[in-house]
């Protein structure tokens, strides 16, 4: 059976002297979505950032434990950061797309890198990238307009696009669909499906109906100790067992909406 894609052991962290995460351990497998779900504040996001080192532009943060992606400890000291966000890409809760075309939206992450090729090469990048995020159709004709002038779903796509365009092992998503409509989340989720045939999803979400739809592992997370700022991981299994019979009854309270 193949490993983990990523192994978490005993991870904490903090901000200054402030400690964020408290004692977690899991593993996400490959080619799944693995959903992160729990109250505001428990530290989900900051726990994703850890995956690419995203908090390391933070002063005065500070990892405890290990975190290793296909076996490789990411804060090694000769792990090269540029490397680790090109293998493990991000996609935010509101969709952020560059103030350009949506073909430089695309290209950047290959020209930055030097992966963009020649010019034939790039524009296979380009089409790949959309068709895998479901937008080339929508697209194709459009590609020199701005990147700001399509819908909020078709924009939350394209940074998807961009993330894919450097071909990376792991997507994060953090709230992805937080900011769009209905039809636009669907969408969202339905590409997930479609995505985690090549490509590792890890996502935060509040939607506890799109935790159930959409992922096949879930990691619920609290603050540690009441009065903490400290979030952990209290359960993590198969999402149909933490959504039908979960063994941690602060679990249960919260996927039913007792309380969080």
């Amino acid at each position: 059976m193949t490993g983990p894609v990523f192994s978490v052991q005993n991870l904490n962290f903090y901000y200054g002297k402030s400690k964020a995460l408290s004692n977690i351990s899991l593993e996400v497998k490959p080619r799944q979505v693995t959903a992160l779900i729990g109250p505001s504040g428990c530290g989900k996001s900051t726990f994703l950032r850890c995956l690419n080192r995203m908090n390391d532009a933070i002063r005065g943060t500070r990892v405890e434990g290990k975190i290793s992606l296909n076996g490789e400890d990411i804060y090694a000291a000769e792990m090269d950061v540029v490397e680790l966000r090109q293998r493990v890409g991000m996609v935010f809760q509101k969709p952020n797309p560059f103030p350009q075309s949506i073909y430089n939206n695309v290209a950047f992450g290959p020209r930055v890198l030097g992966t963009a090729g020649s010019k034939t090469d790039l524009e296979e990048t380009i089409e790949r990238s959309l068709r895998q995020a479901a937008l080339w159709d929508e697209v194709k004709d459009k590609l020199h307009q701005s990147g700001l002038s399509i819908s909020g779903g078709q924009q939350q796509r394209l940074c998807i696009a961009r993330a894919l365009a450097v071909e990376p092992e792991v997507i994060l998503m953090d709230e992805p669909a937080s900011a769009l409509d209905p039809i636009s989340t669907l969408r969202i989720e339905e590409l997930m499906q479609e995505l985690k045939e090549n490509y590792t999803i890890v996502i935060v979400t509040h939607n506890m109906q799109q935790a159930a739809r959409a992922s096949d592992y879930t990691a619920m997370m609290m603050l540690s100790k009441e009065g903490e700022r400290s979030g952990t991981v209290i359960e993590f299994d198969e999402t149909n067992v933490i959504f039908t019979r979960p063994k941690d009854q602060r679990t249960e309270d919260y996927v039913t909406g007792r309380f969080g």
